[in-house]
């Protein structure tokens, strides 16, 4: 492959090429899909000088091993999965310049539990309905609908940006291991639960569950009480639902969410806390907080204007 910038010498765990996911076509049953934590893919974008929706890859604990065929320019931003080039570490919500040759691998996970790696140019596989990202359960997107595989060959995009190293202010650096509660919007079923469950949903902790993926997170806590019963006539789902069925504990939805449940929905996670809750691993406890739309709206606009000042080269050093 001619314009081939990465070959995977190993795969890691579930591995695969995501960007900001496929938009517009909910209403026909196709997922949006996307990174698990949309704001460390597009800084790590801005990093290299890409657009922010450009594709890269998404590394989940265990890191791949990845050889660069040619020069570029990386940035490795997420979770923090011990990354190290050519085996000595390797700051990370950095621009670095890699040489052909030289090989980038992945240690002991530390925080978090989703990194991207972005790369000057983004990974130019296929774009499938307006998007590169993979989802495995349709088997589309990235590299023939699957995660990456050994020897799988990664071609980069034209570089439009200036190759030259930035990095992300500290205090722009989530922190994956706060307690910090994550913040919700109530509803849009509320009435469908007890007003004691309501407050349980506020006051109690729910543990994260091994049945977590890609598609939705279990948790477990004290049980919410429906009014009448657990189920609807399937209505839409958006990202960071919290679904309850009629065992009483939430599922919050994610990237690979289904477009309708038939679930009551007794709250949603506000955008900028999506990734707050998908970089925690399994065993590790959640508590929430309501606050109003306003609020939320508040503080999207704050993460937007961030990145718009990434955009144009403010705000970095």
């Amino acid at each position: 492959m001619e314009n081939a910038v990465i070959k995977v010498e190993k795969s890691g765990l579930t591995t695969s090429v995501q960007d900001l996911g496929r938009t517009g076509y909910q209403q026909y049953g196709m997922v949006v899909s996307g990174a698990m934590d949309p704001y460390a893919l597009q800084v790590g974008n801005l990093l290299v000088g890409n657009e922010r929706n450009a594709a890269g890859i998404e590394a989940v604990i265990m890191g791949p091993k990845l050889q660069f065929l040619k020069d570029t320019v990386i940035a490795i931003c997420g979770a923090d999965l011990s990354p190290q080039l050519d085996g000595k570490d390797i700051p990370m919500w950095t621009s670095i310049f890699v040489h052909k040759g030289q090989s980038l691998s992945f240690g002991q996970p530390k925080k978090g539990v989703y990194t991207y790696i972005a790369v000057a140019g983004g990974i130019d596989v296929p774009v499938v309905m307006g998007s590169r990202s993979t989802y495995v359960k349709a088997g589309i997107g990235g590299i023939e609908g699957r995660f990456l595989q050994k020897d799988d060959l990664l071609p980069s995009g034209k570089v439009t940006g200036k190759n030259r190293v930035r990095r992300l202010p500290d205090n722009l650096i989530p922190n994956y291991q706060s307690d910090q509660k994550i913040r919700v919007i109530l509803g849009p079923d509320r009435d469908a639960f007890l007003q004691e469950s309501i407050e349980t949903l506020l006051t109690g902790t729910y543990e994260i569950t091994k049945q977590t993926d890609r598609m939705g997170m279990r948790l477990n806590g004290s049980k919410l009480q429906h009014v009448t019963g657990a189920d609807i006539i399937s209505d839409s789902i958006f990202p960071g639902t919290i679904q309850v069925p009629a065992n009483g504990q939430p599922i919050i939805l994610l990237a690979d969410r289904q477009t309708t449940g038939g679930y009551t929905r007794i709250a949603t996670v506000i955008s900028v806390d999506i990734a707050r809750v998908a970089q925690n691993l399994p065993g590790r406890k959640l508590q929430f907080e309501a606050i109003s739309v306003h609020e939320a709206q508040t503080l999207r606009i704050k993460q937007e204007k961030i990145l718009h000042q990434l955009a144009v080269g403010a705000g970095v050093f």
